[in-house]
């Protein structure tokens, strides 16, 4: 089961969490895909993916998350403390400080809604930082160089030991994602 997490200002309807959804649909694998919207708290956000795990366990299926800039975050935290896969696409790694710039008014990419992020949220972000992971084996890190938003050489760093593709070029979107999407499934649905 894939608990995938989309970015900040982003939704299901995101291009990642389609193409995958579709892949997985292809597969037959459907009913082992969740993404819904998570909301702008990053402490409600990962009370829903939390939730959303604990059905899977009950269901008899081993979750894994699958998360995008921001969500990459969210996957790692939940990762640490839920013994999970994870795949992580252009991470926001520093996301409390790379957010800091984010606080007022903004718009979401996909609905259009907008929304207030408060520096309650960036606090609430600071309370999910992992300092190190665990069990890097665990973990497979797929970045672009290309990255406009995000310094990919940090995540780099961050998940040493862990699987990792890092592609010349590209962006923050991860321009080759419909390259990988059989891998990934394989990877978190062994």
């Amino acid at each position: 089961m894939i608990v995938y997490l989309h970015g900040f200002r982003s939704a299901p309807a995101s291009i990642k969490a389609q193409a995958l959804k579709a892949r997985m649909t292809e597969r037959g694998l459907a009913e082992q895909f969740w993404c819904e919207q998570l909301p702008v708290s990053p402490r409600a956000a990962i009370a829903l993916a939390e939730d959303a795990i604990a059905r899977t366990r009950a269901a008899g299926l081993e979750p894994a998350v699958v998360g995008s800039s921001l969500g990459g975050y969210y996957a790692t935290w939940l990762a640490e403390r839920h013994n999970l896969r994870a795949v992580l696409v252009n991470p926001a790694v520093v996301a409390p400080l790379s957010l800091e710039a984010y606080i007022g008014t903004q718009d979401n990419m996909y609905t259009g809604a907008r929304f207030e992020f408060t520096r309650t949220h960036i606090d609430e972000l600071r309370a999910l930082e992992v300092a190190t992971i665990t069990r890097p084996e665990r973990y497979w890190l797929l970045v672009e160089t290309g990255d406009e938003v995000l310094d990919y050489r940090h995540a780099v760093q961050r998940y040493t030991g862990a699987r990792q593709t890092v592609l010349e070029g590209g962006d923050h979107g991860f321009s080759r994602w419909s390259d990988y999407l059989d891998a990934v499934i394989d990877f978190t649905c062994p």
